[in-house]
This record gives C-alpha cells, sequence and structure tokens, in this order.
C-alpha cells in the first residue's frame, strides 16, 4: 500500500498536536505548577508525532521526538518538575519540530540537505541537559523509596474497544502483544457484544478483555500502550494495592475523551471530517455561480406579466430565498473562530518580553468569534506587529512601571468582537500611552501636513505615515520606521479601517474593523454612461441629487461639494476611469458619499440602479491590479461590473480630512 496518501493527515495533525504541546506548556509555565492532565496531554501530542514519523520514515522527528518523549514521561511519572529552564528547551524542540515538518511534507531528493542540523543539534543538546541534570528532579530517594513500598500488587485493566477501532487503522491484538511483552499477563475475553454470525460486521470490533499485569510494570509503559486508541475505546486501569482493603489508585479512565466516546456510543467519527482548504473554495465559488444565475433570472422575470406568471415568480422568490441560505451555510463552512489567530501570540509574547527584559500578561477574549478564512490569513501579520509595538513601545520596563505606581508586569489585551456585519479586533496595553507633543514634533520634522489645532484622533493618525517612528534606538523588533504605514494598508486593502486611543500614562488600544468575509458582499450598483460599477454598502453614508451651489471649484484642489456643514472632494467616476462623458438631457448628477478610513469623499455618478448581494472576483489574480479598483462581479445580465475601492480613490486623491 502506498502510505504516502496519508502524509497530508499526518503533517495536519502533527501540527495540531504542536500546537496543543505549545499551549500547554506556556500554561505550565504561566501557573507555576504540574498539571496532571495538562502533562498527559503534552506527552500523547509528542508521542502520537513520534509513532508517525516512525512510520513515514521521517528519521529527524522520530529521533527527536523519542527523547522529548522520555522527559516528558519523567514529568508525569513525577520523576521530574518542568520548571523555567525545562520547559524553554521544551518549547526549543517544538519550534525545531515544525520547521523538520515543513521540510519533510516540501518532500524531493535533498531532504537532509535543508533541514537545519544546528537547530536541531541545538535542541537536542538542550533535552538531553535536562535529562542528565539532577535539578529537574522532583523527589527523594526517601519519597521514592516510600512509593516503592506502597507500589501495587498488580494492575487490572477493564479494555473495551469502540465498534470504530478498526476504522482507524489499530488492532487490539498488537496492543494485547505489547501488554504482554512487559510482563506475565492474564486474559479474560468478553464477548456478550458479539452479534449472530449472519449479522457479523467484520468491520467492527465486537470483543472485548479484562487483563492483569504484575505491580513492577510502571503504569507509563501501560498508558504507552493505549496511546494511540484512548479516545476510541472505554479504558479504566485500576492499580491493585497489596493489602486488598483499598487500592492505592483509585479506577480511572485514561483521558476526559475516552470517557465522552463512549458516552456518546461510539459516534465520535460523524461529528467532524477534515475537508481539504481547495474543496471549499470550489463549493463556494459554485454557489457563487449559483447567486450569479439567480440574478440573471430575476432581471429576466422583471419583463414578465405577474398574472400569467405568477406560479414561476412565486418558485423565483423561493429560489430566491433558498440561494440565499444555501449561500450563508456554505459561507459559514470558511468561518472559522479568531483563536486560529490569536493562539500563536502567547508563544510570541513570552519571547520578546524574555528578549525586552518585560514582565508580560497577555489577555484574550472573544476568541470563539468566527471569521472568515482568508481574512485571517491576512490579519495574522498586522496583529504581529501590532503585538510587537505594544510590548516593545507601549510597555515600560519592570522599573519604570514600579516608580509610576503600576503593577510591575504589564498587561496587553486582545479582544474580538462582532459588530453588524463586520468583526471588531483590538489590541490594548496598560503603558504609558502615545506622546502626543513627542508626535507632533517628529511631524513637523518631517514636514508633514497637521490641521490646525488637532484632535488627538487626528495626532495619533500621524504615525501611519510611512516612515514615520519616534522610537531613540532601531531594534531587530521595531523603530525602524516601517510597519504601521503597512499595517493600515494591508487593513484597508481587506475593506476594514484601523483607529488609535491611547491616554498619556494608561496605555493605547488598536481597534480594527473588518467585514466578515470577503468572497460575498453587499453593494450599491450605480451606472456611470454605460457601465455599471459596484460600491461596497459598508462604505455608503448617503446618495443625494446636489442643488445649485452645492459643486464648487477650488484652485489646486478640484471639485468639493458642500453636504450641510462639510466640504467634501468630489470625484466624477467618469473621468476617474477614462469613460467617455455622459450624454445627459438636462439631468443632474447624483452624489454617492462614502466614507473610508475615516474620510469621506463624494462620487458622481449617472444614476443608482439598486442595492444587491454581489460574488467578489478578484481581479488581480485573474488579470492585473487597477488602481481605484477592488475587484469585480458578474451582473445578472452576464457583464462584468467593477467594484469601486473607494479607500484606493481617495488615498490617490491626497484627500484632506472632512471638514
Amino acid at each position: 500500500m502506498d502510505i504516502t496518501q496519508f502524509h497530508a493527515a499526518f503533517f495536519e495533525e502533527s501540527r495540531e498536536g504542536l500546537d496543543a504541546m505549545e499551549a500547554g506548556l506556556l500554561g505550565l509555565e504561566e501557573s507555576g505548577r504540574a498539571d496532571a492532565e495538562t502533562v498527559n496531554t503534552i506527552f500523547r501530542a509528542a508521542h502520537s508525532i513520534k509513532g508517525g514519523a516512525a512510520t513515514f520514515g521521517f528519521g529527524a522527528v522520530t529521533d527527536l521526538t523519542h527523547v522529548l518523549e522520555t522527559l516528558l514521561d519523567q514529568a508525569r511519572s513525577g520523576g521530574r518538575v518542568l520548571d523555567r529552564e525545562a520547559t524553554g528547551a521544551l518549547l526549543a524542540s517544538v519550534d525545531v519540530l515544525r520547521d523538520l515538518l515543513a521540510v519533510y511534507e516540501q518532500g524531493g531528493p535533498d531532504i537532509e540537505g535543508r533541514i537545519d542540523h544546528a537547530a536541531l543539534a541545538q535542541a537536542r543538546a538542550g533535552l538531553d541537559r535536562m535529562l542528565a541534570g539532577a535539578a529537574g528532579a522532583a523527589t527523594t530517594s526517601n519519597t521514592a523509596q516510600a512509593a516503592a513500598d506502597t507500589g501495587p500488587d498488580h494492575w487490572r485493566i477493564a479494555f473495551h474497544p469502540l465498534p470504530s477501532l478498526f476504522m482507524s487503522g489499530n488492532d487490539p491484538l498488537r496492543i494485547l502483544r505489547e501488554l504482554a511483552g512487559l510482563g506475565e499477563m492474564t486474559v479474560e475475553c468478553h464477548d456478550r457484544e458479539l452479534p449472530a454470525f449472519a449479522s457479523l460486521d467484520p468491520h467492527e470490533a465486537h470483543l472485548g478483555w479484562t487483563l492483569t499485569l504484575p505491580g513492577t510494570v510502571k503504569r507509563g509503559d501501560i498508558d504507552e500502550a493505549f496511546a494511540w486508541v484512548e479516545d476510541q475505546c472505554e479504558l479504566e486501569i485500576e492499580a491493585v494495592a497489596k493489602v486488598e482493603a483499598a487500592p492505592v489508585e483509585a479506577a480511572a479512565n485514561t483521558s476526559a475523551p475516552a470517557a465522552n466516546a463512549a458516552a456518546r456510543g461510539g459516534n465520535d467519527a460523524d461529528t467532524s471530517i477534515r475537508v481539504a482548504v481547495n474543496k471549499v473554495d470550489a463549493l463556494i465559488n459554485l454557489v457563487g455561480e449559483l447567486v450569479i444565475t439567480q440574478a440573471m433570472l430575476r432581471q429576466r422575470a422583471q419583463s414578465l406579466d405577474p398574472v400569467a406568471n405568477e406560479a414561476l415568480l412565486s418558485g423565483l422568490e423561493q429560489l430566491d430565498r433558498n440561494t440565499r441560505d444555501l449561500q450563508e451555510a456554505v459561507m459559514g463552512v470558511r468561518m472559522l473562530p479568531v483563536e486560529f489567530a490569536f493562539s500563536r501570540f502567547p508563544r510570541m509574547v513570552r519571547d520578546v518580553a524574555s528578549r525586552l527584559n518585560k514582565k508580560v500578561r497577555l489577555k484574550t477574549s472573544g476568541e470563539a468569534t468566527e471569521l472568515d478564512k482568508g481574512v485571517i490569513e491576512k490579519i495574522v501579520d498586522p496583529l504581529v506587529h501590532l503585538m510587537r509595538n505594544a510590548i516593545d513601545h507601549g510597555l515600560e520596563s519592570p522599573e519604570e512601571r514600579r516608580a509610576a505606581g503600576k503593577d510591575e508586569t504589564g498587561t496587553i489585551s486582545m479582544s474580538a468582537a462582532h459588530q453588524g456585519g463586520h468583526i471588531i479586533i483590538e489590541v490594548g496595553d496598560d503603558g504609558r500611552g502615545l506622546d502626543r507633543e513627542r508626535i507632533l514634533r517628529k511631524a513637523a520634522e518631517r514636514n508633514l501636513p497637521v490641521p490646525d489645532e488637532p484632535t488627538d484622533a487626528q495626532v495619533w493618525d500621524l504615525v501611519f505615515h510611512p516612515g514615520f517612528s519616534t522610537a531613540d534606538a532601531l531594534t531587530d523588533l521595531s523603530g525602524r520606521g516601517v510597519g504601521m504605514d503597512v499595517v493600515k494598508s494591508n487593513i484597508v486593502a481587506l475593506g476594514g479601517n484601523v483607529e488609535i486611543r491611547s491616554a498619556r500614562g494608561q496605555g493605547s488600544t488598536i481597534s480594527i474593523r473588518l467585514p466578515l468575509t470577503l468572497a460575498i458582499m453587499d453593494g450599491m450598483s450605480v451606472a456611470v454612461g454605460d457601465e455599471v460599477f459596484i460600491i461596497p454598502l459598508n462604505m455608503v453614508v448617503e446618495s443625494l441629487q446636489p442643488g445649485a451651489g452645492d459643486v464648487r471649484t477650488v484652485t489646486n484642489e478640484g471639485r468639493v461639494l458642500r453636504v450641510r456643514d462639510e466640504f467634501l472632494p468630489l470625484l466624477n467616476l467618469a473621468a476617474t476611469y477614462g469613460l467617455p462623458a455622459p450624454r445627459r438631457d438636462d439631468t443632474p448628477p447624483i452624489a454617492v458619499v462614502v466614507e473610508c478610513d475615516g474620510r469621506k469623499l463624494a462620487l458622481e455618478v449617472d444614476e443608482l440602479v439598486g442595492q444587491q448581494q454581489v460574488v467578489v472576483k478578484n481581479l488581480e489574480a485573474n488579470y492585473r491590479r487597477i488602481d481605484g479598483v477592488s475587484g469585480a462581479t458578474i451582473l445578472g445580465d452576464g457583464r462584468v461590473a467593477l467594484i469601486v475601492d473607494a479607500g484606493g480613490l481617495g488615498q490617490a486623491a491626497r484627500l484632506p480630512a472632512a471638514a
């Protein structure tokens, strides 16, 4: 059998295991105490990775996880305390394992040449140092002797596989043979659930066993034999004392997942499936085409006699509702909790704080808030920069915080919450806050335009100018004058915006507002000559027909539109996109006021066509990037309509802030 077909599942599950190991190790380090269940979770993840790597012949992964597993086995048996030094060595091994998995996943003939052997040797040396040292020993010789005196007489094991165990590729007989190799074993087979021969399904497990092993066998060796099937069986391991009055160790399930699986009656495999992302994307594209077809039918139906075609029109209305429900359901498949983005930051905060000799506490909330997978992938880099900035520039040193009467441990917060059709992600700190006067001095040095008597929000907005920095020293983390402008441009490219709130001496908060998905959006259709454009509905503030005297021309500034007490830049979309001037029969144009990145802009169009939901097509991937255009869609009549990039148009025109 070609086992390479299972590579993808191994790499995906191994990365999940490494994430679990990292989260568990960080939790142990933060709490300062060894939680038995957490240590077991870390051990099981390492054991699974080792077993899979050995099966596929990934030698470097197998060797490193074997040493790592040995250290963890000592910790879960009570023979070692996972102090900060040991946790650091284990985390370093997790990093190296991630790199090794990436090398093996890429494959090719030169795998050995692409392995970072120096980093591998350093991680291995750190683990070996932990194993050889006596500092991690958790028990003295006296307590070890006491444990030996009170050891169990024998182990009693109740093992009953779930019917679906064979489907995972596991074999109970292999487990029994492995246990028999540990010591003299007695076996009692239970066939009470064995069906009649005529209804026997050879792909299901029906037998169970009660086993006994000598008390000299280590509990860890027994657990290891069942590590691959603990969530696919009912398992009870009991230590029977030498004096039968009471057991030394209460009967316990090896894991909560095993108990839960038993309670569910073996239906664990039916609750979720793994689906490749490209399959989900293909499904979304098909639903998008269905939305386009439905829009085409609706447009064609507008010319039908509603009386003569009542049944047909009723069916089209039902199709409209079903299409929207299907679209929302399929889009939900791509929605993931933002925990997928947040989960990488505890480790990053730990490492950055250690390098800067700062004490940092990370608090997260709203991790279950769902966001489109594509948006999550694109928001990670901006969040990384904001987090580093908060630790490096936002938080003071422990000495400075004590002098200011603060807790020497600074707090970084990350939160996510839904707000209408958007998600709000905030990164905050309780540090020194932004220095208004210093930012204004730096802006003056760089000749940046600053309004008279600027508000705090206008001052904070200056830090998003390319190359702007108030740092005195350059570091490899921040302070090189790049980053915040890239953060803002990346967020704007996603159809979002970013703002800063800050108070001197109390801290700062960066708030990011993003659409929930990039695949389908609500838009306003507008006509410009013979062309139709789509303006994202979340940017539209209002539409109006300018009266006489509302439009004025300002020297070197183009035209502006007066809207109540504001003067807004006015762009003619026909001229902007190089279209021929429309022929008007004295019909005044219409202005659509949009707001992006905190600034307002008026777009001059000929007609408001209506509001509709559109499927966004990536123009850059299928053609090339066009300034002022964020994508395209297909209308009901088959024509292509461009989606207006209001933010890009505003930046290109170097718009001033609205008065």
